[in-house]
């Protein structure tokens, strides 16, 4: 297996070996965006949509200076060069180095583009998959820009690392409320009675490529569907649930905070969004 590769400004070498400034901003404000891409057979999936919400984080936090057609050039070098096939790649870009002050207008700053490639082993999501998940749920405490893809994520790691003690895979994140928002890295869907329930994006939520791209399989597949809200009691009353995301795919929700969802197995809607995801990526391949 080759060892994680990385490219900062286009200079490949590898990840262990990469040294960023403490000054930098991402590392003192968290002041960053990122995405991260799946690989398949050494071909990135839903590419376009992955650069355009970059392009869209990055408008948002007025980072400016960065090309991402270069950026984009240096991923696909890199990706050659490792010789990669089942993969995924991290891209992060910072707003800069600079002494330690929060305004930033009156800085010159030069954006840290880095990037890198590693492989990926796909086996215990696909097990996953497969079987279903657990999950738990928790009170969201993220800020009310979570539409940024931006790297302060620390909410986001304090709401999984309760959902890893609880021997479950993800946290479903609840508002003061009681609705619903998304989870702590991927979103997720109800299904009651074969309709597909979302939060809407304008609830503070990130518009994950995944989960766009399954309302388009739910859309072709005349799987109707309602984005509103949900509310925390409606996880219990739902026939099947789901989550989805860059590396979880369309993943099965089995037990929400102990309770059996629906049967207690991945529903029937799960499984045909599976195969709708799987015949795409099989296609996508033919293509490429």
């Amino acid at each position: 297996m080759p060892a994680p590769l990385a490219n900062i400004h286009g200079q490949m070498m590898p990840l262990e070996d990469v040294k960023v400034s403490v000054l930098d901003r991402s590392f003192l404000f968290g002041d960053a965006v990122y995405e991260v891409m799946r690989v398949f057979g050494g071909k990135p999936w839903l590419e376009q949509e992955h650069f355009d919400r970059l392009r869209g984080s990055l408008a948002a936090i007025r980072i400016e200076g960065v090309d991402l057609d270069r950026l984009r050039r240096r991923m696909h070098e890199t990706i050659a060069a490792g010789k990669f096939g089942e993969c995924t790649v991290y891209m992060h870009v910072s707003r800069g180095a600079a002494p330690r002050k929060h305004a930033f207008l009156k800085q010159s700053l030069t954006p840290l583009e880095l990037l890198w490639v590693q492989e990926y082993d796909d086996g215990p999501t696909a097990l996953a998959r497969q079987h279903g998940s657990s999950v738990i749920t928790y009170p969201d405490l993220r800020w009310h820009r979570c539409d940024i893809k931006s790297t302060n994520l620390l909410a986001n790691v304090l709401a999984n690392e309760a959902a890893a003690e609880a021997d479950c895979s993800e946290a479903l994140l609840y508002l003061p409320d009681g609705t619903m928002s998304e989870a702590s890295h991927s979103s997720f869907f109800t299904i009651v009675g074969g309709v597909l329930h979302t939060t809407p994006l304008k609830a503070n939520i990130l518009p994950g490529i995944t989960r766009n791209f399954v309302i388009r399989l739910a859309q072709k597949a005349d799987i109707p569907l309602r984005e509103q809200a949900i509310a925390k009691e409606d996880l219990f009353r739902a026939d099947e649930i789901i989550l989805t995301g860059t590396t979880s795919e369309v993943l099965p929700v089995v037990r929400v905070d102990g309770q059996k969802v629906g049967s207690g197995e991945p529903g029937p809607v799960a499984r045909r969004l599976q195969e709708m995801h799987d015949q795409a990526v099989r296609e996508f391949l033919s293509r490429h």
